[in-house]
């Protein structure tokens, strides 16, 4: 059974949407349960861009890197697929042009050299279904930022769950501000994703992650 994200009493899992790289409150919201349902099902919306985006900031300030996909033959009917039908698409050589983007971006971090080749395998034109590199991406990040909970893609239904599916993490905030290398010149910026707060602070990161603020169900708003 699930509970409405305006629930104000924590259960023991939380089911949150599919996120590629997604925000620091994403993680956050995750790392505050003992187990956690990324529901890979949800009904395919292509104006939920947060699964195949995420946000970085570069010398200009924040970067918007998107990993294309593509239907199958079809599935012109959007409303009949789930996230889990949608493929990554070669287009663009998108890998390049997103580990490009994260070496301008991030090189005079101080643990991007750290932490990149932990990442460098997802940025592939390996064909797989985007579900499934979100999935890859979750294992790396989990393990960096030592979030050692359950993690699945089906809900059991005897479970009592909080439920975030249709929030828009890319929106909210980081719990608290942290360390970011041109805070000089672009201002602190909130709603990165969680690649910003790995490879600007590193081994702190799990700091912030388990013991910033836990965002308030009464304030999170869910997309419908």
């Amino acid at each position: 059974m699930t509970r409405p994200s305006s629930a104000r009493h924590q259960a023991d899992t939380v089911v949150l949407p599919p996120q590629l790289f997604g925000s620091v409150a994403y993680y956050t919201m995750m790392a505050r349960y003992p187990s956690a349902v990324i529901d890979t099902s949800l009904r395919y919306d292509k104006r939920f861009k947060s699964v195949h985006r995420y946000s970085i900031a570069d010398t200009a300030g924040v970067r918007t890197l998107t990993v294309p996909v593509s239907r199958p033959e079809g599935g012109f009917l959007s409303g009949k697929l789930s996230w889990d039908d949608i493929s990554v698409s070669d287009h663009g050589r998108w890998w390049d042009v997103h580990i490009h983007a994260l070496e301008t971006a991030y090189a005079r971090t101080p643990y991007f050299e750290f932490y990149i080749d932990r990442f460098r395998p997802l940025f592939s034109p390996e064909q797989k279904t985007i579900t499934e590199l979100v999935l890859e991406a979750d294992a790396i990040i989990r393990r960096t930022l030592g979030i050692d909970i359950a993690v699945t893609t089906d809900i059991h239904p005897d479970s009592v769950a909080d439920d975030f599916r249709h929030t828009d993490f890319a929106q909210l905030q980081a719990p608290c501000p942290y360390w970011q290398l041109r805070a000089d010149t672009l201002g602190f910026l909130p709603s990165l994703s969680i690649l910003d707060l790995i490879f600007n602070i590193g081994p702190e990161a799990p700091l912030l992650i388990f013991n910033g603020k836990r965002p308030d169900f009464a304030n999170i708003e869910a997309t419908s």
